[in-house]
This record gives structure tokens, C-alpha cells and sequence, in this order.
């Protein structure tokens, strides 16, 4: 299945280009990179640790769409994302 907006935090975060648009701990703001590893409540970006709910973060898909998505939306377990409802909670980024 093809990454898209509508269905990114169903999907595997590994692999994609991600930057930390906004955080309550100012010295992550900023951050960007590929995501090279995720846990529950971590992503992994470059050799940086992001705490997933505590950011908002855009990520580029394969297809070159940005999209901004709160990381409280995706902080849960990779394989326990894939069953969640998806009303709408991410938006295009120019």
C-alpha cells in the first residue's frame, strides 16, 4: 500500500525524511533527517531521540507531498498503529 496523507500514521516511519517542526523542549526544534529507528514513544532521526508526543513533525513522503503530523496521533507502537481510525488529523504542507 502507497504511503499517503490519509493513512501515514498507519504506516512504517522508517525510511522517511522528518523534522521536528515544533517541541516542548526547544533544542529539538529543528531536528531533521531521515527516521533510522522508532519505539513506542521514540523516532530515531539521524542520531538524534525524539520523543514522538511531545513534537509536531513534518515528513516528506516517497511521492515528495510534506505532510505535518502531531506526534501524539502516532504515539503508540508502529504495530499497533495500523488499526487506529484516522479522522483527518494531519494536513498538506507546502
Amino acid at each position: 500500500m502507497a504511503i499517503t496523507p490519509e493513512n501515514l500514521p498507519k504506516h512504517e516511519l522508517i525510511g522517511l525524511e522528518a523534522e521536528v517542526l515544533e517541541s516542548s523542549d526547544d533544542r529539538q526544534e529543528g531536528i531533521s533527517g531521515e527516521v533510522m529507528d522508532e519505539t513506542q514513544s521514540i523516532l530515531r532521526i539521524g542520531d538524534k531521540k525524539v520523543e514522538k508526543k511531545s513534537c509536531v513533525f513534518l515528513f516528506r513522503l516517497p511521492n515528495g507531498e510534506k505532510v505535518k503530523l502531531d506526534g501524539k496521533l502516532i504515539d503508540e507502537r508502529p504495530e499497533e498503529r495500523v488499526s487506529m481510525k484516522l479522522p483527518g488529523k494531519w494536513e498538506y504542507v507546502d
